[in-house]
């Protein structure tokens, strides 16, 4: 600091001996001898250590037009992650400090909001999960569940489709309205993305949800029944029982249409631009956005790593001689 200030000064004209002799008097003993020492100094490798981190953390944080990039949202621990997968071996209470010296933190997830409705009335399918998200494989066990954002035009409405193996994002779809067809084409999304990708869904897969009337109804009933999937449905007014969905909601409404999210590149006028920042966003969250519960890796990744050991053949175990 006390360097700084004097090469502020030089530059304006002062000498050297004369700043030291203000600062003298304004009690900080600095003497020119000092001052020229420390222009000599070099710099500690600690120092030149911290400044390539810092510098990969900026970067990471900007994306290729000079704006704020998703990753900019990533607190310490993630940043942690993140630099890691880039080849820096640091420590997290390392990037901690280095944050602290930015002002950088990272964003706070907000309070969550139930959209859907129970219905009491309506007959329901049996918890088939037990609030256990876990799969051993994809396409085992998906959850669903949908939300609302405002836009300018009105409400609109957002459904997810969440694979319990991976954490993905198998399918998403908007409407203006949250009827039955909201959460059957994001079903139908997921079917089609399964199939496109050479993971075609079999019979067996788990349908979870909460017990919203979309998903109690007969229409929707009678989709899964045609695809062969088993419904489940957790209990009334009770988020945990679908906490996985939730949790990820929570991520959208957070990450994604917040007011100063990077996905958002102006006002939500129609659902025309809630789309395209939902888009965005998915395809971040699945290829990009590093989980904590799958080892700090994108979802695809690790469900690419899954179909790899399915496809890697084992060494044959050979017997003693």
């Amino acid at each position: 600091m006390i360097l700084g200030f004097i090469e502020d000064q030089r530059a304006q004209g002062r000498s050297v001996g004369s700043i030291c002799q203000v600062l003298r008097e304004q009690g900080v003993r600095v003497a020119e001898r000092t001052y020229r020492a420390w222009k000599r100094a070099q710099p500690s490798a600690r120092d030149v250590e911290d400044a390539v981190i810092i510098d990969a953390i900026l970067a990471a944080r900007v994306d290729a037009a000079g704006g704020a990039s998703p990753e900019s949202m990533y607190g310490r621990r993630k940043m942690t992650a993140l630099l890691r997968r880039q080849g820096l071996a640091v420590s997290a209470r390392r990037v901690d400090r280095l944050m602290r010296q930015l002002g950088i933190n990272g964003l706070v997830r907000g309070k969550g909001v139930r959209t859907t409705v129970p219905d009491r009335n309506a007959a329901r399918a049996p918890d088939l999960l037990d609030r256990d998200f876990t799969a051993e494989a994809p396409n085992q066990r998906w959850v669903a569940d949908f939300t609302y954002t405002r836009a300018w035009a009105g409400f609109v409405y957002v459904a997810f489709v969440i694979d319990c193996h991976s954490r993905a994002i198998v399918g998403w779809h908007a409407a203006t309205t949250k009827t039955t067809p909201l959460v059957t084409t994001a079903l139908r999304m997921g079917l089609w993305r399964r199939d496109r990708a050479g993971h075609t869904v079999k019979d067996g897969l788990v349908h979870h949800s909460d017990a919203g009337s979309q998903f109690t109804s007969v229409a929707f009933a009678e989709t899964l029944a045609m695809e062969g999937i088993a419904a489940s449905i957790g209990s009334i007014g009770d988020a945990y029982d679908n906490a996985l969905a939730e949790s990820t909601i929570g991520l959208f409404k957070n990450e994604a249409v917040r007011d100063s999210s990077p996905f958002r590149t102006g006002p939500l006028r129609t659902i025309d631009d809630v789309e395209w920042v939902t888009a965005g966003w998915v395809d971040w969250y699945n290829n990009r956005r590093l989980h904590s519960t799958l080892g700090d890796i994108p979802p695809e990744e690790y469900e690419s790593a899954y179909y790899a050991d399915l496809t890697t053949p084992s060494r044959p175990v050979l017997a003693p001689a």
